[in-house]
């Protein structure tokens, strides 16, 4: 999602773009007032003149129903509509929500039904809080919480429904912010519908604590089949990368063996063998040297996303790591030979010696990705 100022067509259109390029499959702009609603068909333009076609989906609280109304233009431009039951005003509510999802079926656009723990049905919850408080065993208010969260989800689908939409157009989020709550609500919701299933952690939080909560709630559901499109919510630094957000959730998929984006890098951690941080900086180089090649090898290398690369630092598991990726270089540890013997594909190849190491293995890892992933052929 990005985080600029959707009136601001330029900075967001850039932010689609490099988001794109990092390798976003869907990207989320806030349409929260007139003024963005005027610049999404100007950010659509951008986007598509940069030749990026990546689906830009709309973000709407409170008054998506009459921008989307007002702006029939931006109601076009945009690839998806995101709704947030508890979050289309007031007593209206229904019919609020009836309003978007009948403009979605006019322009034949899905929707994602999306329910947040911050912000839920008010009235909806009252109404369980106060049947569990009268139930003959009262659930803890937890526990209704979630209950009501997938009522929400699952009455709004069905009212979607109702309207017209159909059921293969609608797609259910329910995020909370705990990993285990997490769990949870989206185990009863698998159960409980057939709906793809948006799956992220919201509010995950800043840096390391973001990044592993929201590794360790989508791990576990993915790895039980549950969800369909992803979204890691980090809270970036000032002015910082708003794609790390992207490569987290690439990582996460790749690490689980579901999909594959980038070259991935086996690297050790370094002992008392290592005394050296030269194989930290190679490592730290090829990773980077992989990433700024991938936008190119993407598409000119179809299958390198599946390569493994090893760097290892000392003779210990150097070479036989390297045996198993596709290409590795094993450095020496301190006091070791001062030599640094490359594997390709299983077979020692060459030993590199001097301090054009990192280059000389760099040009062998382009050469490696020409043969073994050759062009697509162009059909005429």
């Amino acid at each position: 999602m990005t985080n600029t100022d959707t009136a601001d067509a330029e900075a967001t259109a850039a932010q689609v773009v490099a988001l794109a390029g990092s390798g976003s499959q869907l990207v989320r702009v806030t349409v929260n007032n007139d003024e963005a609603a005027r610049s999404v068909p100007e950010i659509a333009r951008r986007v598509a003149d940069a030749g990026v076609t990546v689906p830009i989906v709309g973000d709407f609280h409170y008054n998506g129903h009459l921008l989307l109304a007002k702006y029939p233009e931006a109601a076009t431009a945009l690839a998806k509509y995101r709704i947030n039951p508890g979050n289309v005003g007031g007593k209206r509510r229904d019919e609020n929500f009836r309003t978007i999802v009948q403009i979605a079926v006019d322009n034949d656009r899905p929707v994602r039904i999306g329910v947040n723990w911050g912000s839920l049905d008010q009235d909806l919850l009252t109404q369980m809080m106060d049947e569990n408080a009268h139930a003959a065993a009262p659930l803890d208010a937890k526990a209704v919480y979630i209950e009501a969260m997938l009522a929400s989800a699952l009455r709004s689908a069905q009212l979607a429904e109702e309207v017209g939409l159909g059921h293969d157009r609608i797609v259910i989020s329910a995020k909370v912010s705990g990993v285990q709550d997490l769990v949870t609500v989206y185990r009863l919701l698998a159960a409980r519908c057939d709906y793809p299933l948006h799956l992220g952690l919201t509010e995950a939080g800043m840096g390391s604590k973001g990044i592993i909560a929201s590794t360790a709630g989508l791990s576990i559901l993915l790895a039980e089949g549950i969800g369909d499109t992803i979204r890691v919510s980090l809270t970036p630094r000032p002015n910082g990368d708003r794609t790390e957000e992207v490569r987290v959730a690439q990582q996460i998929l790749q690490s689980l063996g579901l999909r594959s984006f980038t070259p991935q890098v086996t690297a050790c951690p370094g002992c008392g063998r290592t005394t050296s941080t030269f194989f930290q900086h190679m490592a730290e180089d090829i990773q980077a040297y992989l990433r700024d090649r991938m936008p190119e090898w993407r598409t000119v290398h179809p299958g390198v996303e599946e390569m493994k690369v090893a760097v290892m630092g000392c003779v210990v598991n150097g070479p036989g790591e390297s045996k198993h990726a596709n290409i590795g270089i094993s450095l020496p540890g301190t006091f070791e030979e001062p030599k640094a013997p490359v594997y390709v594909d299983g077979q020692l190849v060459v030993t590199l010696r001097g301090d054009r190491i990192v280059e000389e293995f760099l040009v062998m890892l382009d050469a490696y990705v020409e043969r073994t992933y050759p062009a697509a052929a162009v059909t005429p």
